[in-house]
């Protein structure tokens, strides 16, 4: 149980630690859309991508990180007793990245 509820401690970090990102991102020549991306999806994200432009990936800046979502799903953790607790577990998380990819 307690180690449940550092894992989810540690998920609720990093969802507020991704709030931000637009910050630092957003700013012109501070981040590739690649690298910005690339972080997002190793934090647990599946990345929407919207765009302006058809420069290639490199070569975009991102104007935007937002709309963090999570699905979650109750799950039965211990039936011990007679007792039916609950945790509430992250199935899904998603996040979309704005781009600029046109060519200026």
């Amino acid at each position: 149980m307690r180690a449940t509820l550092l894992t989810l401690v540690a998920i609720a970090a990093a969802a507020i630690g991704i709030l931000f990102i637009p910050t630092g991102t957003a700013s012109a020549g501070s981040s590739s859309a690649i690298t910005t991306i690339g972080l997002l999806e190793a934090q647990g994200y599946d990345v929407r991508v919207d765009r302006i432009g058809s420069a290639p990936l490199s070569e975009c800046e991102v104007t935007s990180v937002r709309n963090p979502q999570e699905q979650t799903r109750l799950v039965r953790v211990d039936r011990r007793r007679g007792r039916n607790d609950f945790i509430e577990v992250v199935v899904n998380r998603s996040i979309t990245v704005s781009l600029d990819c046109s060519s200026r």
